[in-house]
């Protein structure tokens, strides 16, 4: 039998050897494009993954005394004994992975580990697995635990989990279609990509894992564009081959925030507001960027003279 730890290993090993053969693929096809292949990016990427296996093996997770203590609190002791028990498990950790990756995006603490992962200059599959070696010391567990307070045994939310991201590795591509009816209730390559782009209309988009009716029905649903293509990254983008400085640089930027905020209370904005929030006014979130685009719009749009 092989062990929890192996079959993780084996996967991620999979996944690495996939991403690896699309950008062997993507190096020939791009050769001769204005935006080569950037292999920088995939290095970043394998250095993140190994980073993280490396911290797994240390005690770190805030994943464990939450865990520990929902459950010892738990009001139900469920077991996956029918289908309609596993959909309800499918369902229920959708809902909850959809309000952590939302607040991910939301929380300037979340987003600190997660805007790693959006770091990215180019989508490609090894984009799926740069996941930010700061997420076991953040406490996103919490967005899980109701499951665990529900009844559902904790490795049984985190393998539920595990499955969820393996899903969502094929969705890190550009050479993947719209997929018709699969688009209306399925995460897919193009609603992904949407999640990934810089450009102002599709920002804070699309925080679905495997289905994207929680998206449509919170009213976060974007669709991908012809007349809009995607921009990948941030929208300051990270520019550092560094991969200490793309896992950490957004830790360093909100500590320096919190250091010289002048009072305890916009020490606290700065940690829990959006990402881009300003003390002094002059803010950079996803709502500000809107208003200044649709400002300028407007101003375009208004013909001379008049």
């Amino acid at each position: 039998m092989f062990s929890t730890g192996k079959i993780a290993l084996y996967v991620t090993l999979f996944i690495v050897c996939i991403s690896l053969i699309e950008a062997c693929v993507l190096t020939r096809r791009q050769r001769d494009s204005a935006t080569p292949f950037d292999w920088y990016e995939v290095w970043i990427s394998l250095a993140d993954v190994a980073g993280r296996k490396l911290l797994a093996l240390l005690p770190l997770s805030l994943a464990t005394p939450v865990f520990a203590l929902v459950w010892d609190h738990r009001i139900f002791t469920g077991t996956l004994n029918s289908a309609l028990m596993v959909f309800l498990l499918f369902i229920g950790q959708e809902f909850c992975y959809y309000w952590y990756h939302r607040a991910s995006h939301r929380i300037r603490f979340f987003w600190a580990t997660h805007a790693v992962h959006h770091s990215p200059n180019q989508l490609t599959l090894s984009s799926a697995y740069r996941l930010g070696v700061t997420g076991k010391l953040t406490g996103s567990a919490i967005f899980f635990a109701p499951l665990v307070w529900l009844g559902v045994r904790p490795e049984i939310v985190l393998a539920t989990l595990s499955f969820n991201l393996l899903y969502q590795f094929w969705l890190h591509n550009t050479w993947t279609p719209k997929l018709g009816w699969f688009e209306y209730v399925f995460n897919t390559p193009s609603a992904h990509r949407v999640h990934h782009a810089s450009n102002v209309d599709y920002l804070d988009a699309n925080f679905g894992g495997v289905l994207v009716i929680f998206d449509r029905l919170f009213g976060t649903y974007v669709e991908e564009r012809a007349d809009e293509p995607c921009r990948y990254g941030l929208t300051t983008p990270t520019r550092s081959r560094n991969p200490l400085v793309v896992e950490f640089e957004h830790w360093v930027s909100l500590a320096r925030d919190v250091a010289s905020a002048g009072s305890v209370w916009t020490a606290i904005c700065y940690v829990i507001l959006p990402p881009g929030w300003r003390a002094d006014g002059v803010d950079e979130t996803t709502a500000a960027l809107r208003l200044k685009n649709s400002a300028a719009c407007r101003t375009v749009q208004v013909k001379p003279g008049r």
